[in-house]
């Protein structure tokens, strides 16, 4: 879903595969740069902001959510959101099933490795990958 005063722009030679979701909202920008490719299974939910700088390669099932429903202590908001835009840099590679989360920003030349969860800013020349053998609690 395209909302009709939202801004779209789509660069050359992007590639997107089959399984591709795409919301953009109500005056929601967003732009991929020249050269992207957004793999199978990826998802785009913009109500603000997102930018893909140019070649930059999306793995399999990739999401992007520039925003949160709103919630206090006692319910979650269905219809109201808080928002905060998402820029990737260029020449980025994003593994396989990431999620990248409001407010984020990715540096040039960074790459995000397969099940990563991205809540906060990652600076150029980066690797980042999902540390999932972490011990929360040892059983008794």
């Amino acid at each position: 879903m395209v909302h009709d005063t939202s801004r779209t722009e789509f660069g050359n030679f992007i590639d997107i595969r089959h399984g591709f979701n795409l919301v953009v909202g109500r005056n929601a920008f967003l732009k991929l740069s020249d050269h992207v490719i957004m793999n199978n299974n990826c998802s785009i939910n913009c109500l603000e902001n997102i930018v893909i700088g140019e070649n930059t390669l999306i793995g399999e099932g990739v999401k992007f959510y520039d925003h949160n429903h709103k919630y206090n202590s006692v319910e979650v908001s269905h219809k109201e959101f808080t928002t905060a835009p998402i820029i990737i840099g260029k020449n980025c590679w994003l593994g396989a099933n990431v999620v990248v989360l409001k407010g984020v920003t990715v540096g040039d030349n960074v790459i995000i490795g397969a099940g990563c969860v991205v809540h906060k800013d990652i600076p150029s020349n980066t690797i980042i990958v999902n540390k999932q053998e972490h011990l929360i609690q040892a059983k008794q």
